[in-house]
């Protein structure tokens, strides 16, 4: 009997010490979240119109989620990242702020007291930066390299701000590469340390379209289009796995890909008689056109790619079903650096999902303009009672479910019930 019993601790502890990492080898973690890409824009979840062959070789290296749901924009999605809450349970902050009270209890702070080096690169949107440069120091991040929301441009002659400072050499570059070697550099300036570094993607957000001036053209004499960007942020990826790899990185570094909402309805292509002209971007998915669905609260706007990949430890081809949101990010990086997670936060860790263990969480959440949902895989429950069947072929298409319900639905009905009921009470 001892022998069995110190058999089953000997396999508990090789289960556990898999993913909870000694502290003298903690993981390096890269979250990167790309901007307006909806799931059904990449290769590997059945998209037809852009080639994503980096990207889709990253989820074949590991796990490819197939649940994780973000808010239906951006800021509310980077509120809840940064946070591990609800934006509803942060007093709902303005469009492009922070609050002052959260600053200490970000993501990144979390990181910094695991051990953590930790940079921010690409878009920052959660003030204008012009008026307070020294925010993202303030929330936790080391270094930062981020061009000027809504302040210039972020694509051709870019506006950045590194560490409180207008980076004025960046303007004859190309901001992608600027923000990916940025990363880079912070990664080889200390090798004794782990780092945590949110890669948070200007691509495949079109160009800043309020400013005095419009922003300077591509070299095809008109915008990027949603296409060219969704090309490059596959290339852009690709390019960092390649330098993780010639570094000897790859296996000590935690990769994650998602992004901060669904794919955008329209896109600007050139500015002509005083206004940005903005096409629809329609794209092929499994067989069907579809238009983005940014700013719904349907799949088209909120269901988003979710890439794991960290050779030798997740298995490479795994798919996943376990639901995810974007509060999950923060406790998920505490628990693979072996820090401490706040207390009262909306954020479960997927870390399990990384060995194919079930994962805690029973539904996920979104909001958007004061309305909100709870959903398990199938089911949805808005936050006025409506509970619809989400279709798992055609993105945006949901059955109102009236009359009897079958033991699934029924079952399914009384939790999202209960927790519409804890949300708003």
């Amino acid at each position: 009997m001892n022998r069995i019993f110190q058999w089953l601790l000997t396999c508990v502890f090789v289960a556990v010490s898999s993913f909870v990492v000694a502290a003298e080898t903690p993981p390096n973690i890269i979250v990167v979240m790309a901007d307006d890409v909806g799931y059904e824009a990449l290769g590997v979840y059945g998209g037809e119109s852009y080639e994503t062959p980096h990207l889709d070789a990253l989820a074949s290296s590991g796990l490819r989620g197939m649940h994780c749901y973000s808010m239906p924009v951006c800021h509310p999605t980077r509120i809840t990242f940064m946070t591990g809450q609800y934006p509803k349970h942060v007093n709902n902050p303005k469009w492009g702020s922070f609050p002052r009270a959260l600053e200490q209890q970000t993501i990144a702070q979390s990181m910094k007291q695991a051990g953590y080096r930790t940079v921010v690169t690409g878009k920052w949107q959660l003030a204008l930066l012009k008026d307070d440069l020294q925010q993202p120091h303030r929330m936790g991040f080391d270094e930062y390299c981020v061009f000027g929301w809504h302040e210039g441009p972020r694509y051709h002659d870019p506006m950045i701000y590194v560490n409180g400072e207008v980076d004025e050499a960046a303007r004859d570059q190309f901001g992608p590469d600027v923000y990916r070697e940025y990363l880079e550099q912070f990664v080889l300036a200390d090798r004794e340390k782990p780092f945590f570094a949110f890669y948070s993607m200007a691509l495949c957000h079109d160009v800043t379209d309020d400013l005095e001036k419009p922003v300077p053209y591509s070299p095809s004499g008109e915008y990027l289009t949603y296409e060219e960007m969704a090309l490059e942020m596959d290339r852009q990826m690709g390019l960092l796995v390649k330098f993780l790899e010639a570094h000897g990185l790859r296996e000590n570094t935690v990769l994650i890909f998602t992004t901060d909402n669904g794919t955008a309805a329209r896109s600007c292509s050139h500015f002509e008689n005083g206004r940005y002209i903005k096409p629809p971007v329609f794209h092929m998915f499994k067989g069907k056109r579809l238009q983005g669905g940014k700013g719904k609260l349907d799949d088209t706007g909120t269901r988003v790619p979710l890439i794991v990949s960290w050779p030798g430890t997740v298995k490479p081809g795994v798919v996943s079903n376990a639901l995810v949101d974007m509060s999950d990010f923060y406790a998920t990086c505490i628990e693979l650096a072996g820090g401490k997670l706040p207390v009262g936060l909306d954020s479960l860790s997927f870390v399990p999902a990384l060995s194919g263990r079930p994962v805690s969480r029973n539904w996920a959440y979104a909001e958007h303009g004061g309305k909100f949902w709870v959903r398990d895989q199938r089911y949805k429950m808005y936050d006025n009672g409506r509970f619809v069947e989400v279709s798992q072929t055609e993105p945006g298409v949901e059955t109102l479910l009236k009359g009897p319900l079958d033991k699934e639905a029924a079952a399914s009905k009384r939790l999202l019930e209960k927790t519409v009921f804890q949300l708003t009470n």
